[in-house]
């Protein structure tokens, strides 16, 4: 039989329905479309396609599952490598990762892996409804600092080992990253919310608004008889381009305005919570989050989204997916540009309080490439005398995170580098004996499935350092 050259498009909402609703974008395959995906897979002996997933699922043998309609097979396939396949099959970056290796590719268009995933795991929980069952103790006690993608994979890989495992999540809700930066639209909390389930099911225990560092410290987790520490803690600290305006009201971090919307539900009529709705909104950076942001305020009723980036589209560090389906909401991208100032108006209330004006617009100066800077990317050199002004409300600043120094200036003799990250060996272990730490925290703000393998990495490390122990 032919190979169909091309994958099995997935289907998605009309951009012009889905730029007024938070409800998913993509709509996932039906069992159809899942086969005949499956049928482009060349089950290749070598299997070159997981040596690029961080969490090595064995994806071909989880397609051949797919092949033979047993699609809980496929499901538990996953699952002995991953911990969080609804999250993975929505949200990792696969045509950079396990698409990117796939043989099928080199010729033409990669298996969609991706999509196969989502849909295994969208069909086990419509599905299945028996628990997992709960590994016999082995009388182990870890302590897992943030539920985020990191930790819970950490918590997941532990708890099937028999280990007691308690979870210490800053927020009300765990999830982390998953639930307060990714938007509904791309990732529903309810599937987040049916993860964390799962896990709990295996024994994992979630204490939530317990601030690791201040409700307790790493040494006090020790003291209750923990003995071994995964610091998990994510890399939520917003950075700022420290340009006049900076203060303005209007003016948000990436990070406060999606935690607004998808944690708070600031998108819900009769939510509490404040947010900037309508008007004209600037979002500064070109990643991920950035697209998070201009596309949910969109939703939140904006008449116009700026996409404010200081490089060009072919250095956008987006996914292109994402990407696509901004522009096709009609968000309005100004490349090669990069802010300067941020405009505004005195309180009329009182005209000495210039800080707590409003934001009016935003003053850009255009760009151009020059040459490559140390990581080989052409860089951004402004043209003189090219100035103009973007009319907006809203200016949402997204140029990136570093980890919370709390939990460092808690913990004696835990070592971090310039940039706030906590250095770890290869197995995630710090300079604090039985103290392992992975993903954001370590690296700063990367991608989920990454830091997914960094808290496999440092499970693995834990169980062989307890073990010996």
């Amino acid at each position: 039989m032919a190979i169909n050259p091309k994958k099995c498009e997935m289907p998605t909402q009309p951009p012009e329905v889905r730029a007024k609703n938070f409800d998913e974008v993509a709509l996932g395959y039906t069992v159809e479309m899942a086969k005949g995906e499956a049928e482009r897979c060349l089950n290749c002996k070598n299997k070159p396609c997981v040596t690029g997933c961080p969490v090595n699922i064995d994806i071909p043998d989880f397609i051949a599952y797919i092949k033979n309609d047993d699609f809980e097979g496929a499901y538990q396939s996953i699952l002995r490598s991953s911990s969080l396949p609804a999250v993975c099959g929505r949200v990792c970056p696969h045509e950079t990762q396990c698409e990117s290796k796939c043989t099928l590719g080199i010729k033409f268009e990669p298996v969609g892996i991706g999509r196969l995933e989502r849909f295994v795991a969208d069909w086990h929980n419509a599905n299945v409804t028996e628990k997992p069952v709960r590994p016999e103790s082995n009388g182990h006690r870890v302590a897992v600092v943030g539920s985020g993608p990191s930790g819970l994979t950490c918590a997941g890989d532990l708890a099937k080992k028999g280990y007691d495992v308690t979870v210490y999540e800053a927020l009300h809700t765990a999830g982390g990253v998953l639930v307060y930066g990714i938007p509904e639209f791309r990732l529903p909390k309810a599937i987040v919310a049916k993860e964390v389930e799962t896990l709990q099911d295996l024994g994992v225990t979630i204490e939530t608004n317990v601030v690791i560092g201040k409700t307790l410290t790493v040494d006090e987790l020790f003291d209750m008889g923990y003995e071994a520490v995964f610091i998990g803690s994510g890399a939520g600290l917003p950075s700022f381009m420290n340009i006049p305006g900076e203060s303005l009201k209007g003016v948000y971090s990436a990070n406060e305005f999606l935690t607004r919307s998808n944690l708070m539900k600031a998108y819900r009529k009769d939510s509490q919570t404040p947010i900037m709705r309508g008007g004209k909104v600037a979002v500064v950076g070109g990643g991920n989050v950035a697209m998070d942001a201009a596309r949910t305020a969109l939703r939140l009723g904006a008449e116009t989204v700026y996409i404010v980036y200081r490089r060009s589209m072919e250095e956008l560090p987006a996914r292109a997916e994402e990407v696509e389906h901004a522009q096709e909401e009609g968000i309005d991208f100004r490349l090669l540009c990069n802010p300067v100032e941020i405009l505004g108006y005195q309180n009329p209330d009182d005209p000495r309080d210039i800080k707590n004006g409003f934001v009016t617009g935003i003053r850009c100066v255009k760009m151009e490439l020059g040459q490559p800077d140390e990581r080989g990317r052409r860089r951004p050199v402004p043209i003189p005398d090219s100035e103009f002004t973007l009319t907006v409300d809203t200016v949402i600043m997204s140029i990136g995170t570093s980890p919370n120094p709390l939990i460092k200036d808690t913990t004696e003799g835990l070592i971090v580098n310039a940039r706030g990250g906590i250095v770890v060996t290869e197995e995630g272990l710090t300079s604090r004996e039985g103290v392992y730490a992975g993903g954001d925290a370590v690296t700063g703000a990367a991608t989920v499935i990454s830091a997914m393998g960094a808290g496999k990495t440092a499970a693995k490390a834990i169980d062989q350092y307890l073990s010996r122990e």
